[in-house]
């Protein structure tokens, strides 16, 4: 745990210097002379996650997300989302459900370079078991709080990859992932 917590310090650290840094790069304009200006469209991006997965387990994953470019290097976003798991497993069956919202920030290092802050608020179905066949199911939110960073790269005019490490901070008891360990994304995005 205390070596998450330097991880998640030496990024704060860092995010805290490259924003420092980035008014001392920025060029002087003359304060009476006004660069053209762009439509507030152009600052919004979107994108998300649809995982489908049929079989033994049977998964649907939907987290439509939109972002705003608050500055060349600095942006943040929404990710609401919703997801369904039903499993058949020698003779045994269950289904799930969870949903929730996902805020995030990321700043660029360099183009290729980002960090990201994430808080995420998760409705789940947490099981407590009775005994060894016997479980009861309650809804609860979740907090999650993932610290990270990324590269990404683009292939082509509306195409990249990234690859993106968090961790998560808060470590909820409730939390389906409470072992501690990073969280590894690799995916490609499209724009249109």
């Amino acid at each position: 745990m205390k070596k998450i917590i330097g991880i998640a310090l030496l990024i704060l650290v860092t995010f805290t210097m490259a924003t420092a840094q980035e008014d001392s790069l920025r060029p002087k304009l003359n304060p009476y002379q006004k660069g053209p200006k762009k439509p507030i469209t152009d600052k919004f991006y979107f994108g998300g996650t649809l995982g489908l997965t049929f079989g033994t387990y049977t998964s649907v994953s939907i987290w439509p997300m939109v972002g705003y470019k608050i500055s060349p290097k600095f942006s943040a976003g929404l990710q609401p989302g919703y997801d369904y798991i039903k499993y058949n497993y020698q003779g045994y069956s269950d289904e799930s459900s969870s949903y929730g919202i996902k805020i995030f920030s990321r700043y660029r290092i360099i183009p290729q370079f980002y960090l990201h802050a994430e808080y995420d608020y998760i409705n789940y179905e947490i099981y407590t078991w009775i005994n060894q066949t016997d479980f009861t199911k309650n809804r609860e939110f979740v907090p999650f709080l993932f610290l990270g960073g990324g590269l990404s790269q683009q292939l082509g005019e509306n195409s990249w990859m990234y690859v993106q490490i968090l961790f998560d901070v808060l470590q909820d008891e409730n939390s389906p992932y409470s072992s501690g360990e990073p969280f590894y994304s690799i995916g490609f995005g499209v724009g249109f």
